[in-house]
């Protein structure tokens, strides 16, 4: 019997080309995740990608699933348990994202750093003004909670402005382009120390609500927080005290509690605050680089049942 690998995700001829060189003996289906064919996925193998209304199909008892490649990096939308009861492995696309979030943190600190956020809102007012607060980046410290490939990407690109880096992570173990990783129980004596606090964790049971009022208070005064990671990590009203009472100069934010972000919510009139809109991880380089996880991951499952990149830990959540 022909063995089944459907995609929730457009896919180039090329890029299905590869994953079908990678997996001889099976056939490779694209479906449409708005409005998924429920009797092609009852079928399936592996899934990639994932979508509303499939889970019951794909996890009833008698179903072949075995492996879901999800389409992001973030999987606290999923049936976690229910994966984790039927023996189905995860694997996420972690590592998709490191150039283009990378880009957008120094993005945000870059534009804080040489008040460029200011100079565009001057510019629409046709106001040529300078307040002389510009700054550099030689010296300054980035704290980056999260030391896997978004951090570990952003530490090395902050060593090219001379800065200084301290990684947070759960273990606390050295990695390359830090100066120092402290552990997340550390949390509030390294953000003292931090110019820009960098947030690039997962959402999971231990992070949620991570960075309160008790965090913040702690921040080094004038500093700036960037989240590019889960919304719910961050209190965001605690968020707003801070901002209001200076001891946040400023923050850029990608994402948020409530997404999209309420047309009256307080932040989008905060001029010390940059917003995009969860779009950080976007890149014409996406389904690329996804498709070279998922057949380098193809190819050890083949050969021993078990993907090689990127496989979820249940009890971690990541």
């Amino acid at each position: 019997m022909t063995k089944s690998i459907v995609c929730l995700q457009p896919l180039s001829s090329q890029q299905q080309e590869r994953i079908r060189a990678a997996a001889p003996g099976y056939t490779l289906t694209l479906a449409n995740a708005k409005a998924p064919d429920l009797q092609l996925l009852a079928e399936a193998e592996i899934v990639i990608g994932w979508a509303k209304g499939i889970g019951e199909t794909l996890l009833r008892p008698e179903s072949p699933l075995r492996w879901v490649q999800t389409w992001s990096a973030g999987i606290e939308k999923l049936p976690l348990e229910r994966f984790k009861e039927r023996g189905i492995l995860l694997t996420n696309a972690s590592g998709v994202h490191a150039e283009p979030i990378s880009a957008v943190i120094f993005g945000f600190i870059l534009m804080f750093t040489r008040n460029l956020h200011t100079g565009v809102r001057n510019q629409l007012n046709r106001r040529w003004h300078s307040d002389g607060q510009e700054s550099e980046l030689t010296g300054k410290t980035a704290v980056i909670a999260g030391t896997g490939a978004i951090g570990s990407e952003t530490a090395r690109i902050a060593k090219a402005f001379r800065m200084k880096t301290l990684g947070i992570s759960r273990s606390g173990q050295p990695v390359a382009d830090f100066d120092q990783v402290m552990t997340t129980a550390e949390l509030d004596k390294a953000v003292s120390q931090g110019d820009f606090i960098i947030n690039t964790l997962p959402i999971t049971d231990e992070t949620e609500q991570l960075f309160d009022a008790k965090i913040f208070s702690a921040f080094k005064q004038g500093s700036y927080y960037i989240n590019i990671g889960r919304g719910a990590t961050t209190n965001t009203e605690a968020l707003i005290a801070a901002l209001n009472s200076g001891q946040l100069r400023g923050a850029g934010l990608d994402v948020f509690e409530t997404e999209p972000l309420p047309e009256d919510h307080p932040l989008w009139n905060m001029e010390q605050v940059i917003i995009t809109p969860h779009s950080a991880g976007t890149t014409d380089y996406y389904a690329d680089r996804v498709v070279d996880i998922f057949t380098e991951s193809l190819t050890a499952y083949l050969d021993s049942g078990t993907p090689s990149r990127n496989l979820v830990d249940y009890a971690r959540q990541y």
